[in-house]
């Protein structure tokens, strides 16, 4: 265990009253970084684009089940991958059901993409007992375009990317064994959280933050604040059963 220091309740407060002033700064940058996000321009998207669901094919704009604004995260799995999702987007994807009920009662529709078929999607939810809906990109560019995955020779451009492939630690080694693909193809993949709006019959593209640390926090209040309208997060009501129908 790491050595702490012992100090006097006199020097702890101290020591808390700096700590106090970054944690001001901190906030305060946050407020400026969201009012900057929600300044973001809304881009059109014109491409068609046909995904397949639990339920069958849908297009982007079907995608939102009714609600204006979507939220989404790419779990790294790839068509490639021969043994399941990437650790970190999977325990990413355990935190998520717990906000689905909230996010939806705020007129977000919440799902996850992955590059892997349907059918090896819909095995893997069932195995993590997932709730949310999972949709596949398999069939469409929909991850290239958005920058969520990279074609072969885009990876090869990428100097981090063809770095961590020719010279990998032990630990990017041992995820590669965990998904069962070769580096070379697990690292095309790129975890991130993606936003649209659909507003007077057109889906436009707001947001898209890159994961890791510290953008893959599945808290209900970071979620809302990565959509198109931000709404306040409200009241902390935790049952179902208090959300009228």
């Amino acid at each position: 265990m790491p050595e702490h220091k012992i100090g006097t309740r006199e020097e702890w407060q101290a020591a808390r009253d700096e700590l106090a002033k970054l944690e001001a700064g901190q906030a305060e940058r946050n407020e400026e970084i969201k009012s900057k996000r929600l300044e973001l321009p809304w881009v059109p998207v014109e491409k068609e684009y046909e995904f397949d669901t639990e339920e069958g094919k849908k297009t982007l704009a079907e995608l939102f089940d009714g609600r204006s604004q979507l939220l989404a995260y790419n779990i790294m799995f790839g068509p490639e991958y021969t043994k399941g999702a990437c650790p970190g987007c999977t325990s990413l994807g355990d935190g998520l059901d717990g906000s689905l009920v909230h996010v939806n009662h705020r007129d977000v529709t919440l799902l996850c993409f992955s590059r892997a078929p349907i059918e090896r999607l819909t095995a893997y939810k069932r195995r993590m007992g997932w709730e949310f809906p999972y949709v596949s990109t398999y069939n469409t560019d929909f991850a290239f375009d958005f920058g969520l995955a990279l074609t072969p020779e885009q990876a090869q451009e990428v100097p981090e990317v063809k770095e961590m492939i020719e010279n990998p630690p032990d630990w990017l080694e041992e995820w590669s064994g965990q998904i069962g693909a070769d580096l070379e193809d697990g690292l095309r993949e790129g975890p991130g959280w993606i936003a649209f709006a659909r507003e007077n019959g057109t889906v436009y593209h707001t947001y898209t933050v890159m994961a890791p640390d510290p953008f893959v926090s599945p808290y209900f209040g970071f979620l809302l604040e990565r959509t198109p309208k931000a709404e306040s997060t409200g009241p902390r009501t935790w049952r179902k059963d208090e959300y009228p129908d």
